[in-house]
């Protein structure tokens, strides 16, 4: 392994042995998920579901078959402490796990859109539940969102200029999108929400902007289908892209300018 800052990554975040007493939470908001029978009626904007024929489902079974695993989760936490992200991004909720690991450091902020009412209401109420107050929970469709609260480079400038007469018109929005200050860039982003090739460019495309040189882009189940492969090498091919890290199951991307171009193949 030639690079410094992989090598470094690898020996204390991926393979971080400490037990950190956010993994009890994390056990607790999983565990308790488990245990809710309800159902709810499920809108799938994405590539659907390979588990379930019905949308309607039980809280229970959607922790089950598709909430993040544990040990997936517990790196999520893990690496937004290692790296020091503050400001973080995730595409889709669900029913909070991956919000709950992305959060569990206090220091950090987290905005997670997802784009099904009933499955946010769920994440909402677990979230509150377990006092996990620095996830700001928007619900709507992906592109519309960003599209609200990502500053493009043209708009960066002007946006500066027009901050105080923004800060006030927030204030008259609904309240779906009360206070959707705009981002001009994020640590760390979370893509976990449409499983497509062209909506996982589609996004990175959109979020690359908010990219600094220290960002990291975290697609969730890279090899879950063919276009889900041929979207993380196009990701990889990138010429921003510097760095990446497929773990078999998410790919990391890193835009570290100094670094040389590397691609890492490392199992978690």
């Amino acid at each position: 392994m030639h690079s410094p800052f992989v090598y470094d990554l690898v020996t204390n975040c991926f393979y971080d042995k400490k037990k950190y007493k956010e993994y009890k939470l994390l056990k607790q908001y999983r565990k308790d998920l488990l245990k809710n029978n309800t159902t709810i009626q499920v809108t799938d904007f994405g590539a659907g579901s390979r588990v379930f024929t019905s949308n309607e489902r039980t809280v229970s079974a959607i922790a089950k078959n598709v909430g993040i695993p544990k040990k997936r989760a517990r790196f999520l936490f893990r690496l937004v402490n290692y790296l020091g992200c503050k400001n973080n991004l995730e595409l889709g909720t669900s029913l909070g796990i991956g919000a709950a690991a992305l959060a569990a450091n206090k220091k950090s902020n987290l905005i997670s859109i997802e784009g099904c009412p009933q499955t946010a209401e769920v994440a909402r109420k677990q979230l509150k539940k377990f006092n996990i107050k620095n996830v700001k929970l928007i619900v709507g469709e992906f592109e519309e969102i960003l599209s609200k609260i990502v500053t493009q480079p043209e708009e960066k400038s002007k946006t500066s200029k027009d901050s105080q007469g923004h800060q006030q018109q927030t204030k008259n929005n609904n309240h779906q999108t009360t206070n959707l200050a705009q981002q001009t860039s994020f640590d760390l982003i979370y893509f976990d929400g449409h499983h497509t090739k062209e909506a996982t460019l589609k996004y990175f495309q959109q979020l690359l902007p908010s990219a600094h040189n220290n960002s990291v882009f975290v697609f969730d189940d890279i090899h879950w289908s063919t276009e889900m492969e041929e979207a993380w090498g196009e990701i990889k091919a990138h010429p921003e892209v510097r760095v990446t890290i497929d773990t078999f199951f998410l790919g990391l991307v890193f835009f570290r300018k100094e670094q040389a171009k590397q691609h890492f193949t490392i199992r978690l």
